[in-house]
């Protein structure tokens, strides 16, 4: 693709070209990026995510500033660079492999057998299949517990905006771990 194409599909909200170009051309430049600028752990799709929130701010007007004085990806590996710096010196990537379990586990799930009881228990068995602990997280605080996203994302540090977008993620990796989990039952109950 050449740099117009990307820019026009960029701004048009072109899914092929947006998941080409973030997720398949631009992957190692970004993953460099990511381990260069962050000590810690940040998970390529939320890094992605922001970064895109990011160009599309006042009507994408940082995407509309390229000049194609350059390829698109040199003119993006000085703007993403900036951007992770901004990010990590704001807080905005936090480590998304806390070494403290951010939910105490240790909750009991009452016994017996009320189909709530049951539902809990094969809710938490595919909480802990996700394998993201933030998201996990945010599942178990909000969806759980019912507390408000404003109160989740002070308990995170993070905006509300970005607790939207990890509560997004997070339905999305849950329904995924379930549908993963009801095609191997499938497969056993044969």
């Amino acid at each position: 693709m050449d740099n117009k194409t990307i820019i026009d599909g960029l701004l048009n909200g072109d899914e092929n070209i947006h998941q080409q170009f973030f997720f398949e051309d631009c992957r190692p430049l970004f993953t460099s990026i990511i381990a260069s600028v962050f000590p810690y752990h940040v998970e390529y799709e939320e890094f992605v995510n922001e970064l895109y929130i990011y160009l599309m701010e006042d009507d994408a007007a940082r995407l509309k500033q390229f000049g194609g004085r350059s390829s698109i990806y040199q003119w993006l590996k000085t703007l993403v660079l900036r951007f992770a710096l901004r990010a990590r010196k704001r807080g905005i990537m936090i480590d998304m492999a806390p070494k403290d379990n951010l939910y105490n586990r240790n909750k009991e799930v009452p016994s017996g057998d009320e189909p709530s009881n049951h539902a809990k228990m094969d809710l938490e068995l595919l909480l802990s299949k996700m394998g993201n602990e933030r998201q996990t997280y945010v599942i178990r605080r909000h969806i759980i517990d019912g507390i408000d996203e404003r109160t989740i994302a002070d308990e995170l540090g993070v905006k509300v905006s970005n607790l939207y977008n990890i509560k997004k993620r997070a339905i999305k990796a849950l329904s995924e771990v379930a549908l993963t989990d009801i095609q191997q039952y499938g497969k056993t109950s044969k």
